[in-house]
């Protein structure tokens, strides 16, 4: 049955000592935690402050630590960069992490920002999620996959225009001449005729 119940010390806090230091015991964790910062690019993609970040993790006790293993959702706000209209999505990452026992052979041989590391026989999951999440988004989120985007010309939406949108472009070779005439050619004839 998973564990529901929260660490006096928050959502993203989870406390081993029912699990047990003996290798191959383990136990189910599904929990709701909220974000305190936005994480992500702001203006572009992000999860927002106050967030609910829904967690499904299994926790194995293994001969050097805890292995956590599981995935997290949360939901994402952000601006489509081909169109500039808002998004709304959501992000679900894998996450897999040994949180090493003090003392243990791993502990003593890896560098402190190496691994994770169980303090007081708790865990805090806060950094695992936030970093798996801020590496899933998206580099140039997008509000459909097909989007068309703006006019390069006018800065409109593609899918607001009308087929065969389009302006005239004067060859710059003939634009003094066309600024001399000005609007005297007859409507339809190009600078080239």
């Amino acid at each position: 049955m998973p564990e529901n119940k929260t660490d006096p010390r928050g959502p993203w806090v989870v406390d081993t000592r029912e699990l047990g230091r003996r290798a191959g015991l383990s136990r189910a964790v599904r929990r709701e935690a909220t974000v305190d910062a936005e994480l992500g690019v702001p203006d572009v993609i992000v999860v927002p402050a106050g967030a609910t970040v829904e967690l499904d993790l299994l926790l194995e006790s293994v001969v050097e630590g805890v292995l956590v293993t599981g995935t997290a959702v949360a939901p994402l706000a952000g601006t489509c960069a081909r169109c500039l209209d808002p998004l709304t999505d959501e992000v679900e990452v894998d996450l897999t992490e040994l949180f090493a026992y003090p003392n243990s052979t791993t502990e003593a041989t890896t560098d402190e920002d190496e691994v994770s590391r169980l303090v007081d026989d708790r865990i805090d999951l806060e950094p695992l999620v936030r970093d798996a999440v801020v590496l899933a988004l998206p580099l140039v989120p997008l509000c459909r996959e097909d989007c068309p985007g703006l006019c390069p010309e006018c800065g409109r939406k593609w899918v607001d225009l009308e087929p065969g949108h389009g302006h005239e472009t004067i060859d710059p070779r003939w634009a003094a001449l066309a600024d001399r005439l000005g609007d005297d050619r007859p409507s339809g004839e190009s600078p080239d005729k």
